[in-house]
C-alpha cells in the first residue's frame, strides 16, 4: 500500500505520488493540485494531520525564533498560503520581513489575500518563482523555511542548494515536512486514517479527491528522515540534525550555513 521510498540518491522528480511520470511531467501536475485546492488547503491541512500541524508549525517558528529586528530577512518556500510567514512575523513582534514563495498564483493569491486582512502585507513580499531557480542574490536571507511543501519540489537536491546559495553566512534551514512513522502501531493506523480517509474528505471538502489522493501517496515516496539529512549535508548545510513530532509522521529538519 505505502510504495517504496525515495533513497537520498534521488527520484522525486520522475515521481506523482506512486505513479512514474517522464522527467519534467511533474511539476505540471503538481502545480494542477494546488490550483485546486488553494483555497481550501489550510483546512486540508488540518484533516492530513488531524489539526497536529499547527501545533507542529508553532514548534518549527519555537525552533526559528527570529530576531526582533527590521534588518532580519526570510525566506519561506512553498509557503503561498502565508500560514508559516504570518507566525514569523508575529514572533518577531512585526519587524522582521519574510518573503513568500511559491510557484502557484492561486495559493499566493490566497496568502496575499490573508496578509491584508491580517494587517501584514507591509512585513510581506510574495513572489511567484521555482524553488529550484530562486530570484534572489548569493547571501540575502537570515533563514530558509519550507513547510509541507519540500516534497513536491521535483529536483529536491537542486532546491537544497539553492536554499544554501541565498542564505548568508550563519544562515539557517528549516524543513517541516511528513515523514516516515517509527511507532509500528501508530504507523498502521496512519496509513489506514490516511489512504482510507483523507481522500474521502478532500472528496466532500474540496469535490475532487485526487490532488489528496496523489498527496497521501507523495508523503509515502519521500526519503525517510535519515536519507533527507544526508541531502541536506550534501548541499553543503551543517550541524544537520531533525527532530521527530507524533511519533514520526512529521519531522523538522535543521541545518546551518557555516
Amino acid at each position: 500500500m505505502t510504495g517504496q521510498r525515495i533513497s537520498a540518491d534521488g527520484g522525486m522528480e520522475t515521481s506523482y505520488g506512486f505513479r512514474q511520470v517522464n522527467e519534467g511531467e511533474k511539476q505540471t501536475l503538481v502545480n494542477d493540485v494546488f490550483h485546486k485546492v488553494a483555497k481550501r488547503y489550510d483546512i486540508m491541512n488540518d484533516v492530513m494531520s488531524m489539526g497536529m500541524h499547527r501545533v507542529w508549525k508553532d514548534s518549527m517558528i519555537a525552533a526559528l525564533n527570529p530576531r526582533k529586528s527590521s534588518d532580519y530577512r526570510v525566506l519561506d518556500v512553498a509557503g503561498g498560503t502565508g500560514d508559516i510567514a504570518f507566525r514569523i512575523v508575529e514572533a518577531s513582534d512585526r519587524q522582521a520581513h519574510a518573503t513568500v514563495l511559491d510557484i502557484n498564483g492561486s495559493m499566493l493569491a490566497v496568502g496575499a489575500e490573508r496578509a491584508g486582512k491580517k494587517g501584514l502585507s507591509d512585513n510581506l513580499t510574495f513572489v511567484e518563482a521555482n524553488a529550484e531557480d530562486l530570484p534572489f542574490e548569493n547571501n540575502s536571507f537570515d533563514a530558509y523555511t519550507i513547510a509541507f511543501g519540500i516534497r513536491n519540489v521535483p529536483r529536491i537536491d537542486v532546491a537544497l542548494s539553492e536554499a544554501y546559495r541565498v542564505l548568508k553566512r550563519g544562515g539557517r534551514l528549516l524543513v517541516l515536512e511528513f515523514s516516515e512513522v517509527d511507532l509500528p502501531l501508530l504507523d498502521t493506523v496512519y496509513d489506514t486514517w490516511s489512504f482510507n480517509a483523507i481522500p474521502k474528505f478532500g472528496q466532500m471538502i474540496t469535490g475532487d479527491a485526487e490532488p489528496y489522493q496523489y498527496l497521501v501517496e507523495s508523503i509515502r515516496k519521500f526519503p525517510n528522515q535519515k536519507d533527507f539529512a544526508a541531502m541536506i549535508t550534501k548541499a553543503g548545510f551543517s550541524r544537520v540534525q531533525f527532530t521527530n513530532y507524533t511519533g514520526g509522521i512529521a519531522a523538522l529538519h535543521s541545518g546551518w550555513k557555516l
